[in-house]
């Protein structure tokens, strides 16, 4: 195989490793870790990672030569194992990167461990948990160590070989958490045979269970003394196996996750098993590898002293490794080879140097591996960009089109993007006439595009449309009764062509794709692509053709739908189905009826069965009635279709319901009255044209209107007017003058109905107001009792009209008397009464008060108030408190009297306090008295202390702006700044 660069590279890491404590014996790697084993029991640690060494001498204290067999590292690198073999005895040993000195483990004495398999899921630095050890002697043992005791916790023997007894070579074992415990999985080799242990609860559970029982194994032929067996771990999980034994590489995949049960009871875990011979190697049948390390795609085989890289899935030989040793050792061959699962190194190692095997993207050229195979999936899976894919896409795809497989094919080329191109390809299956497979391969090169490929993908989908419509034509060809047959493959294609559609309708263009759906005659994938893209009047123009009015108002029902559609198509709809139409405008109430009136008018042009619905009738109802709709027009329309109704009755409630009641400055009814006379008179509606007249307040028209169909009409109507006395009474004459023409019966017959009439008017009328409207020739006699009666009733209105004037004469009079006793009233004051105002006394003799030209004091008493509360007020005092306590403008008017009656002067007063004497009468009162007069109206209508001034004075401030006192009422911030704490004693 040709490589751009090798794969797998060796370089030398250390020449003399050993530093000369013996030769290299053994090798365990881990986390970057080196631990070898020397001829002279020596082990030697190198640790990479943090660039440091120490070497432990084992052979102390032993005699004779020692020999470090075998030492083991765990994946982190903290925990080491080493057997030490010489002089027919041999020691297990136990350390720990912490520890300056081992622990021989003395229970295993005697005893040659050559495997062990650690537990990668749980071991931790400070614990190494459950530990199986392999011996020669074909036993297994358990042990853990935790590293805090300095000693081993336990060693527990697990199993040993009973059939056949060989030494256990190589170990592995893996674990699993599952509901009810931990899942153990060990795989076990020999030089022969490999063995696999499962089972859940302990170690000890585990193979306990094997007692008496046979034990899985696979035996090889052959036998090698070097037999391994190795886990190619990859987070931290075993996703292979090899085991190097006497007939080749056994290898395969390791599946823990779902196990199937094997014939002999165990459940086994391997699967895709395959056998690399050595033959495979190219030296020979009887040379077979020395050692064995395991990549993720390869084996390094070590055959003398190179390494054979051999591709674990093709089984060929992709590379050989050469070492750089010295001739000494080369002499005498590579020892073996150990992996860092952890690091993903290799390394091997002769008696005296160390070789790091590096890897350098092993898997780049899998795809190609797998490609040869023809293992699709895996190739697909290992590809690293576009090209290789579509290498892969392209073997597939001309395997299924040599095949004739076309339709296969197609979904593979469609996943083409570079190796060939899209006309190449079409043209392929253009060639050989396979529009089916063309239609998948356009279908399926939809789905792989990008979005950014809006011109690619609107030209894909066109032909692919073309291809559909296409076929349905070919396939109406083929077999007539395809349209009738449900589950034909025509159905079935249109099933399918309406899912594309619905899939493609963003992208495909609309004028274009309508055009092609015309051209082919599909009218319903027409109707079913223009609801897609929201061409309702293209839906709703198909269904009206056909007659199918509910589907058409389906479509219009959609929220989407622009309601103009509604009026569009409202005439033809509802002549189709008016039931339905009315139905679904009622459920939309977003509707102006005003647009919907010519679709109306031509229902209702319409002749229309006696016992049918009206349904525009019934629409208009609902407008007026629960949209509360106030267009003139709607009820213009619907009081013509009242008009036009045999039965007045649904036009007279029309007429009487007051539709703008209770809104404010809004009319009582929005028809015109106008227009609903005309039309009530050109249908010959008398009464509804009484009740129009009544509501133009025309109420002579209606009374006559009325007379002539109903008399008891023209009643109502007279009793209407109230407000108009006159009115009312002309048109009861009227009334009066039919009724009593219309009589036919004798002629005293006639005047006891008019005299009855009369009753009925609630003395509105008299007889004498009906006399005329009776014959010439009529007697007097037969007027008797009615004029009588009236003189009656005359005379009762006159008697109480004196009773009337009676009252009148008597409350006058009282009256009078009430004026003259005010003239006399007094008041009794003692002597210590006080001012109100002043608080001095109000008969002071002293002279203190100043007499001022308003008032003029008898003696040297001061003029003063008394009200019937008892409070009593100087004048002066009064006149000062209410002009301050009242409103400005009534201080304003109280002031300008008294300046007035300043001016006047002090003319002569009659009685004190401006009252009058008892018999001088109210005309001869003079201009001062009556100016004195409005000003005590003003001062003294009430009481200051007690009357509306007191409850004013609430709203008034205590303290007034022009007073003094003002500042120290003002509330001022306090400057914290300045504050003093106080303390008070109390």
């Amino acid at each position: 195989m040709e490589q751009r660069r090798q794969v797998f590279s060796v370089d030398l890491l250390e020449r003399y490793a050993a530093k000369g404590r013996g030769e290299i014996t053994c090798m365990a790697a881990g986390n970057d870790v080196i631990v070898l084993g020397t001829s002279k029991g020596w082990i030697i640690r190198h640790d990479f990672g943090v660039g440091d060494s120490f070497d432990i001498d084992l052979s102390a204290g032993r005699p004779g030569e020692q020999s470090i067999h075998r030492v083991f590292v765990d994946p982190g690198g903290s925990h080491c194992i080493a057997v030490v073999v010489g002089n027919g005895t041999s020691d297990t040993f136990y350390t720990h990167a912490k520890w300056t000195k081992p622990r021989v483990l003395s229970k295993l004495k005697g005893l040659v461990v050559n495997a062990v398999a650690w537990n990668r899921q749980h071991i931790a630095e400070a614990s190494t948990r459950e530990v199986i050890l392999g011996t020669d002697n074909g036993q297994l043992h358990e042990i853990a160590v935790d590293e805090k005791d300095k000693k081993e916790k336990y060693i527990k023997f697990l199993f040993e070989l009973s059939e056949l007894s060989e030494a256990f070579t190589g170990l592995q074992m893996e674990t699993a958490s599952i509901n009810n415990g931990t899942r153990y999985y060990v795989m076990a080799v020999t030089p022969t045979r490999l063995y696999s242990f499962t089972g859940i609860g302990s170690l000890d559970s585990v193979f306990a269970s094997y007692v008496g029982r046979a034990v899985h194994f696979m035996e090889l032929p052959g036998e090698i003394p070097n037999s391994e067996l190795h886990f190619f771990i990859k987070q931290r999980r075993a996703i292979h196996f090899a085991w190097l034994s006497g007939a080749g590489i056994y290898h395969g995949g390791l599946n823990f996750g779902a196990q199937r049960s094997s014939p002999n009871g165990d459940e086994n875990f391997v699967e895709n098993k395959a056998l690399l011979d050595y033959s495979k190697l190219g030296e020979g049948a009887s040379v077979k590898p020395s050692s064995l390390a395991v990549s993720e795609f390869h084996f390094l085989l070590l055959v003398r002293n190179k390494v054979k890289v051999v591709n674990r899935i093709s089984e060929l030989i992709v590379e050989e490794l050469y070492f750089d040793q010295t001739p000494d050792a080369a002499s005498r061959s590579v020892i073996g080879l150990c992996s860092d699962a952890s690091a993903g190194l290799f390394y091997a190692y002769d008696q005296s140097s160390i070789f790091q095997v590096s890897v350098n993207d092993e898997g780049r050229d899998m795809w190609k591996v797998y490609l040869d195979l023809k293992e699709y999936a895996a190739a697909l899976s290992n590809c690293r960009d576009t090209i290789q894919r579509d290498q892969v896409y392209l073997v597939q795809a001309e395997d299924a089109f040599n095949t004739k497989d076309f339709v296969r094919a197609a979904s593979f080329y469609a996943k083409i993007n570079y190796v060939l191109s899209f006309e190449e390809i079409t043209l392929k299956f253009i060639s050989i006439g396979e529009q089916d497979a063309l239609k998948t391969f356009l279908l399926r090169k939809l789905d792989n595009l990008a979005k950014d490929d809006k011109c690619q993908i609107t030209m894909i989908s066109t032909w692919a449309t073309e291809l559909y419509l296409d076929k349905m034509n070919r396939l109406l060809l083929e077999d007539d009764t395809a349209s009738e047959n449900s589950s034909s493959e025509y159905q079935s294609i249109i099933k399918e062509f309406c899912a594309f559609l619905s899939d493609s309708k963003d992208v495909l263009d609309e004028a274009t794709t309508i055009k092609l759906l015309e051209s082919y005659g599909r009218v319903d994938e027409l109707v079913f692509f223009a609801s897609l893209k929201e061409q309702h009047e293209i839906v709703v123009h198909h269904y009206i053709q056909l007659g199918e009015a509910k589907k058409a108002l389906q479509v219009l029902q959609k929220l989407n739908v622009p309601i103009d559609l509604q009026y569009k198509y409202a005439p033809d709809l509802i002549m189709l189905d008016a039931y339905e139409t009315v139905e679904s405008w009622m459920i939309r109430k977003d509707l102006n009826p005003r647009k919907l009136i010519p679709a109306m008018m031509r229902y209702s042009s319409e002749s229309h069965s006696k016992n049918e619905t009206h349904e525009v009738i019934k629409y208009l109802e609902y407008c007026v009635h629960r949209l509360q709709n106030e267009d003139p027009s709607v009820h213009n329309l619907l009081l013509s279709l009242y008009a036009k109704q045999e039965d007045e009755s649904a036009l007279l409630r029309f007429l009487q319901c007051k539709f703008g009641k209770g809104r404010p400055n809004g009319p009582e009814f929005f028809y015109d009255p106008k227009y609903a006379l005309r039309l009530c008179l050109k249908e010959k509606r008398m009464r509804a044209c009484v009740h129009i007249y009544s509501m133009m307040s025309m109420h002579e028209e209606a009374v006559a209107l009325a007379l002539q169909v109903d008399p008891e009409l023209a009643m109502a109507e007279a009793d209407k007017v109230e407000d108009d006395e006159d009115l009312r009474k002309k048109l009861w004459l009227m009334i009066a003058k039919h009724v009593i023409g219309q009589e036919k019966g004798t002629k005293r017959e006639n005047i006891r109905k008019a005299i009855a009439f009369l009753k009925e008017t609630d003395g509105l009328l008299k007889i004498e107001d009906i006399l005329p409207f009776f014959p010439d020739f009529a007697l007097i006699d037969d007027f008797k009792e009615a004029i009588c009666s009236s003189l009656e009733d005359y005379n009762e209105q006159i008697e109480k009209l004196k009773e009337k004037m009676n009252d009148a004469t008597r409350g006058a009079d009282n009256i009078r008397n009430d004026i003259s006793a005010l003239a006399q009233r007094y008041a009794i004051i003692d002597r210590d009464e006080e001012c109100g105002v002043c608080r001095k006394k109000i008969l002071n003799m002293t002279g203190s008060y100043p007499m001022t030209g308003v008032y003029t004091s008898v003696g040297s008493m001061a003029p003063f108030y008394v009200f019937p509360c008892g409070h009593s007020f100087h004048a002066q005092c009064l006149i000062a408190h209410v002009t301050k306590c009242t409103t400005e403008a009534q201080a304003e008017y109280i002031l300008d009297l008294q300046k007035q009656l300043t001016l006047l002067g002090n003319g002569s007063r009659k009685e004190m306090n401006g009252s009058l004497s008892e018999v001088e009468p109210i005309t001869s009162m003079t201009a001062g008295d009556k100016i004195r007069s409005q000003l005590d109206d003003a001062i003294a209508s009430e009481c200051p202390f007690c009357g509306d001034l007191m409850i004013r004075e609430i709203s008034l401030p205590f303290v007034l702006p022009e007073e003094t006192e003002v500042a120290s009422w003002e509330i001022k911030p306090t400057n914290l700044g300045n504050q003093k704490s106080v303390s008070l004693t109390v």
